[in-house]
């Protein structure tokens, strides 16, 4: 899989874990140059705590638009390491 915005792929990944329709990719697929933290955290009652990441390429900024359970509870353990994309961010085949 591969998540594109604005043309160029953000993370590639042929593991990603599937929850919710979301594709999370290993933290190690991800192309860290367009992305900076953010300080938005929601908490979900089975996943935990998010954190998101602004993403930027070419001048052109998305906030929040990727997001990662850095200490997820137990029953979402296997997301631990991994990110997912929204909000205009295109996830599809590699």
């Amino acid at each position: 899989m591969k998540a594109i915005w604005n043309g160029v792929v953000l993370a590639e990944s042929d593991d990603t874990v599937i929850v919710d329709g979301n594709h999370y990719f290993p933290r190690d697929s991800i192309n860290d140059e367009y992305f900076s933290e953010s300080a938005n955290h929601t908490v979900c009652h089975w996943k935990g705590t998010a954190d998101y990441f602004h993403v930027s390429v070419d001048g052109s900024n998305n906030p929040d638009a990727a997001w990662t359970y850095p200490e997820p509870l137990p029953k979402a353990s296997h997301l631990a390491g991994h990110v997912a994309f929204w909000r205009g961010v295109q996830v599809v085949p590699s």
